[in-house]
């Protein structure tokens, strides 16, 4: 209860933080504008629906029972155009990209939505809300088109601050000069010759833009509802105008909080379609493991810009390997203590083993900033520092002890690395950072990929450990040096661990060059070695 109470979000309707108040107790209704389903997604729309994610994850974990409700837009003028190009039906097309999207949000682990609806299947819902804007006299008709009147909309930029002569004529809004006011929107088309339509009322024809996500969030959540979300372009003009179509149908329309996300930009210029600068989600994730994606979208507040480098990508790849390898190491170390606990029964020792207090301490420290962090406005960026960084660090040290076999220690140390694997996996998991699969599958996965990027096969960097193996032996120390340094390059770690030489990713290091003037990134986790030595 006082994490709930404690919780404040930004709302960019008032431009502040407030405390987050439902409008049903314990009850959550969530709206988010999707995608635009004409070709792969980009790492931009990965940004919103990881963010999203963990925004629906987290109010789950404060008790809330949540309706998400993220659309999908399969009727749209883009999606005519490239299926002309293409040759397709559009609806084909649209739905085809749909099932792409769902591939790519199950990669990122982010949890199904309640509802996914599309315009296709909401049209009943769609004529029905146009026709309630219409006899409250603030739409009217023009051979066979409907538009919306701005002019009847008193509070028209309250959202976004813009007056209504900066509505972005021709930006999915006809220039017409049919139009009472250039600023007047459509809420329906006339058919086209060669374009989907639907029956209606007014003719033939389709849904303008914005009147999907006003009719299906009032569909879905009622007209008053807790949250709308959606990437920060999206305030002008589309959520504008969707206040304004909703107020119009409904006086008692609300939205208690709107949530943005900030762009994700490539060189500090936004990444989209229309630019031509972007990454879809695909493929980044052909050579990166949507874990690390993930990691480095949550790296930055949700409503800050976030620069996409590849180095970035390497450092929360790396993060994510030294987290699930320390992982396993705790899981490979308490297994033996698990077992015979199966076989043989808790034991009065171990009923009466308690959690050591620097363990205590580092759990309450780590659930007190996981806590305060996410209760302010979801500051994901410094979640994974700090005080998690400390327990995994506590666990690896843990794990020195517990190998010396120290029985005065060994009980209370093996309770305490369970009871800290339990708040790690806590956190990761409210993030969307614990992955069905187990530890070892994704350190194999996270290897794969290196080797990917590297352009190897194991068999290469295997080969490479026995050359530099023979070096050793013969004392050549320079080759060995070269064969370490050639791997490193290429983002292949090795690491000596007693008699036996393994391999793990690592963030390539290019070898020294003239300084360069530094360009501004992120905070990423501090890059650690998990295993071994690299003497």
């Amino acid at each position: 209860m006082a994490e709930k109470e404690g919780f404040r979000v930004y709302n960019s309707m008032t431009q502040q933080k407030e405390i987050f108040n439902t409008h049903v107790p314990g009850r959550v209704g969530m709206y988010v504008c999707g995608v635009t389903a004409y070709d792969f997604s980009h790492i931009g729309h990965a940004r919103a629906a990881v963010n999203f994610d963990v925004l629906y994850r987290y109010l789950q974990h404060l008790g809330y029972e949540v309706t998400y409700v993220r659309n999908f837009t399969d009727v749209d003028d883009k999606i005519i155009r490239r299926a002309n190009e293409l040759g397709e039906e559009p609806l084909n097309l649209s739905n085809r990209f749909c099932q792409e999207y769902l591939v790519d949000m199950a990669d990122l682990q982010c949890l199904t939505p309640t509802h996914q609806p599309r315009v296709s299947e909401h049209m009943e819902q769609i004529k029905d809300m146009i026709t309630q804007i219409i006899n409250n006299d603030s739409a009217y008709t023009v051979d066979g088109d409907v538009y919306f009147s701005v002019d009847k909309s008193p509070n028209y930029g309250q959202l976004s601050g813009q007056k209504l002569e900066n509505n972005r004529a021709g930006e999915r809004v006809a220039v017409d000069t049919r139009k009472r006011n250039p600023a007047d929107f459509a809420l329906w088309k006339a058919a086209k010759p060669d374009e989907p339509s639907w029956d209606s009322p007014w003719g033939p024809g389709r849904p303008g833009w914005h009147i999907e996500c006003s009719a299906m969030s009032a569909h879905f959540l009622s007209y008053s509802f807790d949250i709308h979300g959606g990437g920060i372009d999206l305030i002008f003009p589309h959520h504008e105008n969707e206040i304004a179509q909703s107020c119009a149908a409904c006086q008692e329309s609300h939205v208690s909080y709107w949530m943005h996300n900030g762009h994700v930009t490539n060189n500090n210029e936004k990444m989209s379609k229309s630019l031509g600068n972007f990454f879809t989600i695909r493929q980044i994730t052909e050579r990166y493991h949507p874990l690390a994606l993930r990691l480095f979208l949550l790296s930055a507040h949700y409503r800050s810009p976030l620069n996409y480098t590849v180095l970035q990508l390497e450092s929360a790849s790396d993060a994510v390997y030294y987290i699930y390898q320390t992982l396993q190491d705790c899981e490979d170390a308490l297994s033996p203590f698990q077992q015979e606990n199966l076989k043989e029964g808790p034991d009065q020792k171990s009923k009466t083993a308690r959690v050591t207090p620097a363990a205590q301490e580092c759990i309450s420290k780590l659930r007190s900033e996981f806590q305060s962090k996410m209760s302010d406005d979801l500051n994901t960026a410094q979640i994974l520092t700090c005080a998690f960084q400390e327990a995994l660090k506590f666990i690896n040290s843990s794990l020195n002890i517990l190998k010396k076999k120290q029985q005065k220690q060994q009980l209370s140390v093996v309770q305490s690395l369970i009871e800290l694997e339990k708040e790690v996996k806590e956190v990761l998991s409210i993030l969307g950072l614990l992955s069905s699969s187990t530890y070892l599958e994704v350190l194999l996965q996270l290897k794969d990929k290196a080797l990917k990027r590297a352009g190897w096969e194991e068999s290469y960097v295997l080969n490479q450990i026995e050359e530099r193996k023979l070096a050793r032996e013969n004392k050549d120390f320079l080759k060995s040096d070269q064969i370490r340094a050639s791997l490193t390059l290429k983002g292949i770690a090795l690491m000596d661990v007693g008699k036996e030489t393994i391999w793990r990713p690592c963030i390539p290091v290019e070898p020294v060059q003239p300084a360069q003037p530094v360009e501004q990134e992120h905070k990423t986790l501090p890059v650690e070695q998990k295993t071994g030595t690299t003497g």
